[in-house]
């Protein structure tokens, strides 16, 4: 078995997250993805718990990649990536848009160097128009296409951000589409592209709700947790369709007098105080609610602590969860490659590397150089050992 992307080669000059994840997915699928960082370094080396001097959040996004530490503020460096594009197939930057061109790194110049070349530029809210210089983190665009407002109508709370980042990671996603698909193309015209993909549009396509909104629908419908007898469980579907089941399947009444003629209100109170009763009273124990709910046909879910999740019985059977190397002589556990293939190969490949830490092998791999070719350019290399220690 043979990863289906190796021999692909790869300059992530991307930071955080919506680039550096579309990179470390090129990586598992067999790429080989040169990870290119500023002297000071992606932020996100600062972000979650260090182990052989690579954070947590660092290592997740960035492992199984070589790096090498250019500084751009130098014509120098500039001079080099424009080099280096001379072998890549794919370039991936989330910059605000008008970055690269300032560098002298935009698609127009290095696609003259290399026609083959594949460039992707996640941003915000894309190119060329009145929001473009705009900062945008994913909270920024959760924000401005209602998920937050969303969020707030569910939970009758003040607004509040999302618990993880969708916008960059549907927009890394996104961009690996646009840029397989390019590179399939590529076998036909001989030619690569720019992709211009904005966080923006990546976030409102993959809004499965997105439909009510520009219908003006007001449709919200929120799928609840519960306190039961085998602890708190997520039931998919709304109340009104759990109730119906529980009624089905299992005869609940919700006790009203109906010759009161009793309120909506009324009835909602009551049938969710049946339920409760139900779930926490009636069945008894953990096997009879989830017997239970299998017989209602409504999937459930255990409401688990994200650093339990290797307890659920598909992760474990499915190795959902790799150890890579630690850099300090040990193992780190990591989410593993999401594709499963009966031919092909994926898997994360290695631990994150350190600042600078292949900017020879680079050089050597790529471009066949010595080592009085690679003296040349020293002055825009750093390195960066282990414990934070620069140099050239």
């Amino acid at each position: 078995m043979t990863h289906p992307l190796k021999g692909i080669k790869v300059l992530d000059l991307s930071r955080v997250l919506a680039g550096p994840f579309a990179g470390r997915m090129l990586s598992d699928l067999g790429a080989d993805v040169v990870k290119l960082e500023p002297p000071e370094g992606d932020v996100t080396r600062l972000w979650g718990k260090k182990v052989g001097g690579i954070s947590g959040y660092y290592n997740q996004q960035n492992a199984g990649k070589r790096n090498m530490s250019i500084d751009l503020r130098k014509q120098p460096g500039v001079d080099l990536v424009k080099t280096l594009v001379q072998k890549a197939d794919v370039l991936i930057e989330n910059f605000r848009p008008d970055v690269m061109g300032r560098l002298g790194l935009d698609y127009e110049t290095l696609s003259a160097i290399n026609p083959r070349l594949i460039m992707l530029s996640i941003s915000g809210f894309g190119a060329n128009n009145p929001d473009s210089r705009r900062a945008a983190y994913a909270p920024v665009i959760h924000a401005e296409i209602g998920l937050i407002e969303r969020q707030s109508l569910i939970s009758q709370a003040f607004p509040a951000d999302i618990a993880v980042s969708v916008a960059d990671t549907n927009a890394s996603l996104h961009g690996l589409i646009g840029l397989l698909a390019v590179l399939f193309a590529r076998e036909t015209s001989g030619l690569g592209d720019h992709i211009d993909l904005a966080m923006v549009d990546a976030s409102v396509v993959t809004n499965d709700g997105m439909n009510y909104a520009l219908d003006r629908v007001k449709h919200i419908v929120s799928n609840e947790v519960y306190e039961t007898s085998a602890g708190k469980l997520i039931l998919a579907g709304d109340f009104k369709f759990i109730w119906h089941q529980l009624h089905t399947f299992f005869a609940l009444e919700d006790g009203l007098d109906k010759s009161g003629a009793p309120s909506l209100e009324e009835k909602i109170t009551a049938r969710r105080a049946a339920a409760a009763h139900f779930f926490n009273e009636t069945c008894g124990d953990r096997d009879a609610v989830v017997a239970a709910l299998n017989k209602m046909n409504i999937a459930w879910g255990d409401v688990r602590k994200a650093s339990d999740v290797e307890q659920l019985a598909s992760v474990q059977a499915r190795g959902t969860i790799a150890q890579v190397d630690d850099r300090d002589g040990g193992t780190r556990s990591i989410p593993q490659s999401p594709y499963r293939f009966r031919r092909h190969q994926s898997s994360v490949a290695s631990g994150a590397p350190h600042l600078g830490e292949h900017n020879r092998e680079v050089l050597e791999d790529w471009l066949g150089w010595s080592s009085s070719d690679i003296l040349a350019v020293e002055d825009a290399l750093v390195t960066q050992s282990a414990n934070g220690a620069q140099g050239a």
